[in-house]
């Protein structure tokens, strides 16, 4: 053998080991693969039933948001009316509450007025404030019928109506 035959053995022996070793690290990955994808298709059985669920349970979630989104929506509605009718009822309260005692205390100004006018001898009608005698008659109510001087109607006290002509300004 000369050595160039031999150096060409040494090769196709060192050809063959390479060849032998590849092979088994084929088979070692191929191996590899068949276990990784068992594994997959046992880890989609296991999340399938689970990912069914995520779903179901982001509808009901959905469905409870929208239920709840509705409810308030509603409770501000009624939350509306409801501030509407307090302020009403504060404000009928407050003016019940306040125009009662004025009122009495109002009458009982005048009323003091009227005695302490009894009491130095003045009549009570001048009393407090100054005199208008169109109050103190009562309502008046003016009729323009055309002619050439208006008609007053007053009332007195009692009820009866009484008329006068009125000169036109």
């Amino acid at each position: 053998m000369t050595a160039g035959e031999l150096a060409v053995l040494m090769a196709a022996v060192l050809c063959s080991i390479g060849f032998a070793a590849l092979v088994v690290v084929l088979m070692r990955v191929l191996d590899a693969l068949r276990e990784l994808r068992r594994e997959v298709s046992d880890l989609r059985s296991e999340t399938r039933p689970l990912l069914n669920e995520l779903r179901i349970t982001t509808v009901e979630a959905r469905e409870t948001v929208d239920e709840a989104r509705s409810d308030l929506e509603r409770f501000d509605r009624v939350l509306g009316s409801a501030e509407a009718i307090g302020d009403a009822v504060g404000a009928h309260v407050a003016k019940t509450a306040y125009s009662t005692p004025m009122i009495k205390f109002a009458g009982l100004a005048k009323g003091t007025s009227r005695t302490f006018a009894r009491l130095r001898g003045s009549s009570p009608s001048s009393a407090v404030g100054p005199r208008n005698p169109a109050v103190q008659n009562g309502p008046t109510r003016v009729l323009d019928i055309g002619e050439e001087k208006p008609i007053e109607i007053a009332r007195s006290g009692n009820g009866e109506s009484r008329q006068r002509r009125r000169r036109r300004a």
